[in-house]
């Protein structure tokens, strides 16, 4: 269903230099290489080039697909076999969403190394903007790998650009986790030694800052479980002057006008026509976007449950809205024929426009900061102070307090904590790798009862610890003999 956006979306460039506006600059693309890379404005186009991956199909829709549909918390829905086997766990090496996505997020690591090994030509750069350039291509490049390395586990670790096709020069073989994790940490400290704590004007949330930076890092040591770093990266974005906090209305962070809220910390920008986002038109009912085909992801039974079981009334009516359906059979929920023909909709992103919204999908907010502290908080052995964070979030929602049964043992608050961000980030790509770090995606998985009404029968995960790792694309594969397949592909 997806609509095809830009072809040539490279070769329109956005500017993001202190004083312009984002459309001022010539296509990079129409210089030759022997000069393209000499003045500001051309490092500025080659800069925004490596933004733009935060507008290929996997920050805008497949990282909530590897995230969310993945796990328990959606359906695949639609029609396509592809995402269905990313729902069923029957993922394989030449499903083309995987050799996408890891296309996507290399080709975003060549332009940042690009940029990085280009801007010391640069003759007529203020040398302030240099340092700032050189952050913001460290802080992207760390993100790219960040979702790799989530993703694939150890791959090839690549800092240089492609400068020779020679065998030994591009068939890298893959590098360990530790060492993706020590790229990442390294780069995104240096960033944010290099970027200010804000930008000015409407790209303020869009561009990478300093506190962007420790936001980052704070998910990365989560992952890695450097838990007493991730308490001091988490300082560290409460010392910014950009004054990062919680918004007072949840709902209002999904309604599409207010993006410049004091708990966005970075997230990508679309503009609509060329650069809009197609995912709000893949999940919205049929009442607001104007058509009758069924949805790809859609809420699951299993997150619905776990929204009423907690009183989430202000959450669930965030991420989910109802609708009457009869012109599709959904297997899960059988609306057709059984009674009621009420089916949940996904609802964080709220305006279709034509298949060019100008909806964004946050990748980095302020309530992360506060549940991922409270998370290392809990593995350090203080548990009050992991209630504190996490009573945080829920006092926004009206929720009261945790009780102390939610509380008694780290175990028990770890779980605690799992759910809060469940209910919290729903459809916001958090779910795999929140249980992933935990080691409890097999378990999950395993115990995930979900009843196909037209197989009458519960659903086979078949669940096993090769599955958390998705496989190297086939393709990557057949290229370069230097690359190992992951363990069950």
């Amino acid at each position: 269903m997806k609509i095809i956006k830009y072809i040539t979306l490279c070769a329109t460039l956005l500017s993001f230099s202190a004083c312009d506006n984002f459309l001022d600059l010539k296509p990079i693309s129409d210089e030759t290489a022997d000069n393209a890379y000499t003045r500001a404005t051309q490092i500025e186009s080659a800069l925004a080039g490596t933004y733009t991956t935060l507008h290929s199909d996997f920050y805008e829709w497949d990282v909530m697909l590897f995230n969310d549909v993945r796990s328990d918390n959606f359906y695949s829905g639609g029609d396509n076999p592809e995402i269905h086997s990313v729902d069923l766990l029957t993922i394989t090496a030449v499903n083309s969403k995987v050799d996408q996505d890891w296309s996507s997020l290399y080709n975003g690591i060549f332009k940042a190394n690009n940029v990085l090994y280009r801007v010391d030509g640069v003759v007529d750069l203020d040398p302030d903007r240099k340092e700032e350039i050189i952050g913001e291509s460290k802080f992207l490049r760390a993100l790219y790998y960040f979702s790799l390395v989530k993703l694939w586990g150890p791959v090839p670790l690549i800092t240089q650009p492609t400068l020779s096709t020679a065998p030994e020069d591009v068939n890298i073989p893959r590098s360990s986790v530790e060492e993706v994790y020590a790229l990442i940490e390294q780069d995104l400290k240096e960033a944010a030694a290099a970027l200010p704590d804000t930008f000015d004007g409407s790209e303020a949330k869009t561009r990478a800052t300093k506190g962007a930076c420790y936001a980052l890092l704070a998910k990365v040591y989560a992952q890695s479980k450097q838990w007493q770093k991730v308490v001091e990266a988490v300082n560290e974005v409460d010392k910014s002057s950009a004054s990062y906090s919680l918004v007072n209305d949840y709902n209002s962070l999904f309604t599409g006008g207010a993006y410049e809220n004091s708990e966005c910390i970075f997230m990508p920008n679309y503009i609509g026509g060329n650069i809009g986002n197609f995912a709000p038109a893949m999940m919205l009912p049929p009442s607001i976007t104007n058509d009758d085909w069924r949805k790809f992801g859609t809420p699951s039974v299993d997150l619905v449950n776990a929204f009423d079981a907690e009183g989430d009334v202000v959450r669930k009516s965030a991420a989910i809205l109802y609708e009457d359906i009869t012109a599709w059979r959904d297997q899960y929920w059988s609306n057709v024929g059984e009674g009621s023909t009420n089916l949940p909709f996904a609802y964080k992103w709220r305006n279709p426009m034509a298949w060019s919204s100008t909806d964004r999908q946050y990748i980095l907010r302020y309530a992360d900061m506060l549940l991922v502290k409270a998370e290392a908080l809990n593995e350090l052995n203080d548990i009050n102070g992991a209630a504190i964070e996490v009573n945080k979030v829920r006092a926004r929602v009206g929720l009261n307090h945790l009780t102390s049964d939610k509380m008694t043992s780290q175990e028990v608050m770890r779980n605690t904590i799992l759910n809060e961000r469940r209910l919290e980030f729903a459809q916001e790509g958090m779910r795999w790798e929140d249980l992933q770090r935990h080691g409890q995606l097999v378990n999950t998985m395993s115990n995930l009862k979900e009843f196909d009404k037209d197989a009458n029968a519960f659903v086979n995960y078949d669940m096993n610890q090769d599955k958390i790792l998705l496989p190297i694309p086939q393709v990557e594969m057949n290229r370069n003999p230097n690359l190992e397949q992951n363990p069950g592909y």
